[in-house]
């Protein structure tokens, strides 16, 4: 019967421990081709339609789309498959680069 509950034991965790690994990200992705204002419209809906995708932002302006996502749904590679998809070719934005640090003397 021990061993039972040991393997019962490890599959509970095994589960939780997945579910813990999953977390909410933000990523800012560069799209090109908006030109009017129906086009960040298009991106946001097909970000939407991406499973796991919680909120999806484009602007014009910028030509950028800010998405939040569960990464333990989708990936950063599903995101900029869907862009281009409708049309609108993304990358990832690089991260900005930390000014706080001090520099050398």
């Amino acid at each position: 019967m021990s061993f039972l509950r040991t393997v019962t034991v490890v599959i509970a965790l095994s589960i939780t421990t997945s579910f813990a690994i999953a977390a909410e990200q933000t990523v800012t992705l560069k799209v090109d081709g908006m030109t009017c204002a129906s086009c960040p419209y298009q991106v946001q809906h097909a970000l939407k339609n991406v499973d796991g995708v919680k909120t999806a932002q484009a602007s014009l302006e910028t030509h950028e789309a800010v998405v939040v996502f569960d990464d333990g749904v989708t990936q950063v590679a599903a995101l900029i498959a869907a862009t281009k998809n409708a049309g609108f070719p993304s990358t990832l934005k690089a991260e900005d680069i930390n000014h706080d640090e001090k520099a050398a003397p």
